[in-house]
């Protein structure tokens, strides 16, 4: 479905690409025959302008033939005053002795025309280049003609236009004729009076500042059904990305209740071991006997609810907010007694555990049992997924840094543990998530502890950050603002 999709969406890019194309060329096409005939029309301009002032020149005073058979002489003249007269002469004569002679003369009348465009032509292309541009085509006259003739090729858009030298020197243009290195697809050229010699060459430059407009106007038809598409596609990768996180979600639910199961299990089979051993009337009237199975009781019991208080604490990532009882305490104490009452478990692996109060300044306002689990979670980690091969070490410092401007504390807790993957580092604070390596049966878990230290930072309006590196050891490090006095 997903190819389906993008190779719809490709054919529909391809299909306007080509449709654009298309009218690029057909617009391309339609001003090109329009410049031409622009041109072709100046070149009769020129050529009527000759041959208007050679006739002026000239005087007709051969005859013509009238219906009647009489010779008829007509003559159109000005007098130096500007008065304009018809000169007309008509004669009978016999047609057929007349005949001959007027022949010859109508044959010489012929000559004579003949030469006279001759001399016409020979005038254009003498003398023709030496006229001024400006009047072989006057400004007036080319705007005229472009409008005419681009409308009768349907390109009704605006236009500006110059005409330049062989050199690119603007002989005049537009007012509005500015376009810029990004206009060139929308310029174009035709060379006027293409028979002039090279170096006395003129180019009609004419620019459509909304040349993209029009194309994009003859395209939009295709513009909803793209969107369309587009909108079906999205959706469908977002349905599909759902679907994969809704399976990697039960994924995860799964391992949760496997990981639960095996956690409830070992202190409810000990204390139901315990129980049955008191049944026993021997372990009765032992009060070693006895004294060890109700330590061990109350061990497990403590075991099940610390589990059970694990889940229950997140409860509160169903919240908009979670409900805190916050206070002014001193982070060096509270860390200094918590490391204290963790030392006996990390000295029961043989390992050892350090705190170093840099922090001046350690009054913080938090929640002081959450706060408490914040730091026992890191802790219980780090004893977690220790190395067998090295003594474990644990260090916890606190010293004072200025984040964004504010002035907070930073807490630090680092191992010299198995560390953890540059990949598991981004998924490590997320529910359910645990990494790979925790899979074994020492280390078993809900998954759930980083996603409520994460959790809990955030609320109590700090950040926490991890550095971890294989076989190397993890550092957490938690900032929070701190109360000034």
């Amino acid at each position: 479905m997903a190819l389906t999709f993008l190779g719809l969406l490709y054919v529909q890019i391809m299909y306007m690409n080509n449709m654009k194309k298309m009218r690029d060329d057909q617009f391309a096409e339609g001003v090109k025959r329009s410049l031409y005939a622009v041109c072709t029309s100046l070149e009769q301009d020129e050529a009527k302008y000759f041959l208007e002032d050679m006739l002026s020149l000239q005087t007709d005073l051969y005859p013509r033939i009238n219906p009647d058979g009489s010779v008829g002489i007509n003559n159109t003249f000005t007098t130096p005053e500007g008065i304009n007269y018809d000169l007309s002469l008509n004669m009978k004569v016999d047609r057929r002795s007349a005949s001959p002679s007027i022949r010859e003369r109508m044959r010489g009348k012929y000559l004579y025309q003949k030469g006279l465009l001759e001399d016409v032509i020979l005038s254009i292309i003498n003398e023709s280049s030496d006229r001024p541009i400006t009047e072989r085509a006057d400004s007036a006259e080319v705007t005229r003609y472009l409008r005419s003739e681009l409308d009768n090729n349907g390109l009704t858009l605006p236009f500006e236009f110059a005409v330049v030298n062989r050199a690119g020197a603007y002989n005049y243009k537009s007012a509005g004729f500015k376009p810029t290195v990004k206009d060139n697809s929308s310029m174009f050229v035709q060379s006027l009076f293409p028979n002039d010699p090279k170096n006395m060459m003129y180019y009609l430059k004419v620019y459509f500042p909304t040349k993209s407009d029009y194309i994009f106007d003859s395209i939009r038809f295709m513009i909803p059904s793209f969107i369309f598409t587009f909108i079906l596609l999205v959706t469908f990768v977002c349905t599909i990305i759902l679907a994969f996180r809704q399976k990697k979600l039960t994924e995860m639910k799964n391992d949760f209740i496997n990981n639960m199961t095996h956690e409830f299990k070992t202190p409810i089979s000990t204390i139901s071991l315990a129980a049955q051993m008191l049944n026993d009337n021997a372990v009765l009237k032992s009060p070693a006997m006895l004294g060890h199975i109700s330590t061990v009781i109350n061990d497990e019991t403590k075991r099940l609810r610390f589990q059970v208080e694990k889940v229950l604490q997140m409860s509160m990532f169903d919240r908009q907010k979670a409900t805190l009882r916050l206070q002014d305490v001193d982070a060096n104490q509270l860390i200094a007694g918590i490391t204290s009452t963790f030392k006996l478990k990390v000295e029961k692996y043989g390992g050892h555990i350090k705190t170093v109060t840099d922090a001046t300044d350690a009054t913080i306002n938090v929640d002081e049992m959450h706060f408490t689990n914040v730091i026992f979670n890191l802790l219980d980690n780090a004893v977690k997924y220790r190395r067998e091969d090295v003594p474990l070490e644990l260090t916890v410092s606190t010293r004072n840094v200025k984040h964004h401007g504010e002035e907070c504390i930073q807490v630090s807790i680092s191992d010299n543990g198995i560390g953890m993957r540059r990949e598991d580092l981004k998924k490590i604070f997320e529910k359910f998530y645990r990494v790979s390596t925790g899979n074994r049966h020492d280390v078993k878990g809900f998954g759930l502890g980083l996603a409520y230290v994460k959790k809990m930072v955030g609320e109590l309006g700090g950040e926490i950050t991890v550095e971890s590196e294989i076989n190397v050891g993890t550092k957490f490090i938690i900032t929070l603002p701190i109360t000034l006095n």
